[in-house]
């Protein structure tokens, strides 16, 4: 099985680039235009939040324009800069099959692995939050098939990442969401964005991996002291391959200019 992840494609209005400077549109067709020409190809594509920049209608409906060129079946799950009434108003029970109370929360079934997506957002916050009404619902699924690998997305990681801004933005409920995910070895991923930089944290018997941001790095400042700045970059996304070994492995890829590939051998 080939999982494809998005995360953090921030759009803005059809032909604006972000803030001005980030030219996300263009940048989420090549990352598009990439998974399509992935052999194999991709199973299924999710994408882990912050599909707008200011969460309007007009932005959502942008986005949903260009993953609709998407090959493959793909899901989606709030980030802090989308609001919960324009994606589900957008994508709908075809790319958010469920809710639950106020939250998207939901299940996919059919595939190698359970792909459970979770809404972690808190309105006009940009922190994330696992409230007891989404505990309660996730580990109830857990418990619905415990030996079947399963992976969790949603967009804030529940781990301190070394990222000043996203750091202090915290996780309410996070340790209580660690306990559940102890108690359930199935859980072979949890996949998050939000830190727009590929990151693996090994916590609670399971890995945390975020996924880059498809043109907007942050920059890295493990002395945490600087203030937090962002820089253009290649567009970047991440396959998690099941292997015919059983192995779930991720890796992160680039779609930048790339010069070759040349042979190992030499030539001549």
């Amino acid at each position: 099985m080939l999982i494809a992840q998005i995360s953090d494609t921030h759009i803005a209005e059809h032909g604006h680039k972000t803030l001005g400077i980030a030219p996300m549109q263009a940048n989420l067709r090549r990352v598009v235009a990439h998974i399509n020409q992935q052999d194999p190809a991709a199973d299924v594509v999710l994408i882990s939040g912050d599909v707008t920049d200011n969460g309007t209608p007009e932005q959502m409906a942008n986005a949903a324009r260009i993953l609709a060129g998407l090959n493959a079946p793909f899901f989606v799950i709030p980030g802090n800069h989308d609001t919960r009434a324009a994606l589900w108003s957008e994508f709908g029970a075809a790319a958010c099959p469920s809710r639950v109370d106020d939250f998207i929360a939901y299940v996919v079934d059919g595939f190698d692995m359970r792909l459970i997506g979770l809404d972690s957002t808190i309105p006009n916050a940009s922190g994330g939050e696992l409230c007891d009404t989404r505990l309660d619902w996730l580990e109830a699924r857990l418990a619905e098939a415990p030996s079947r690998p399963t992976l969790i997305f949603m967009h804030h990681p529940p781990v301190k990442c070394g990222v000043l801004e996203t750091d202090q933005d915290g996780f309410i409920g996070a340790d209580q969401l660690g306990k559940i995910i102890a108690r359930f070895p199935c859980v072979e991923r949890v996949l998050c964005g939000h830190i727009h930089l590929a990151t693996f944290t090994g916590w609670q018997g399971t890995i945390v991996a975020t996924c880059p941001s498809i043109g907007m790095r942050l920059g890295l400042d493990l002395s945490m002291t600087k203030e937090s700045e962002f820089l253009l970059d290649d567009p970047g996304y991440m396959l998690h391959h099941k292997s015919d070994q059983g192995v779930l492995i991720s890796h992160v890829i680039r779609v930048g200019n790339d010069d070759g590939p040349y042979p190992f051998a030499p030539q001549g």
